[in-house]
């Protein structure tokens, strides 16, 4: 399924990310964001965060309405973080200094590991599948 997202384009941003950043400003990869030093994050954090919040929801009550029972991973913690999906990617993107390509990967990556028989992402796991999968991306994609 598609998600579509509309945003409002301001001025280029002016982050530490620097000239890779305005080349996503440029061709409208970003959204503004206005909580924490008027910083710019790429669009695709807000649809991946819109994303896991569906699949997250969708599973937390399929696993309510049936007798399906849920493997505890090494990704579940003992309770759910009171951030939220998209403030934890942006904190991600901020302090990672990743390229916004690890986000797709990683998203490529969490979908590969819950095609597990009996692995179902929720509020409990997504925030370390998350942190886990975009790492081992940004490991992938940006090191030299």
């Amino acid at each position: 399924k598609l998600l579509c997202f509309t945003a409002l384009m301001s001025d280029p941003p002016t982050t530490d990310a620097g000239d890779e950043l305005e080349s996503y400003s440029s061709l409208g990869l970003t959204v503004p964001y206005s909580q924490k030093d008027n910083a710019k994050f790429p669009k695709v954090l807000l649809l991946l965060s819109a994303y896991l919040d569906k699949i997250v929801k969708e599973n937390e009550e399929l696993l309510d309405s049936s007798k399906i029972k849920e493997s505890t991973t090494i990704f579940h913690g003992q309770r759910v973080p009171e951030l939220s999906i998209k403030l934890y990617a942006e904190r991600i993107f901020k302090y990672a200094q990743c390229s916004p390509s690890c986000f797709v990967l990683g998203l490529i990556y969490m979908e590969r590991y819950l095609q597990q028989p009996n692995i179902y992402m929720t509020s409990f796991s997504v925030h370390r599948l998350l942190i886990t999968s975009v790492v081992v991306a940004a490991k992938f994609i940006d090191d030299s």
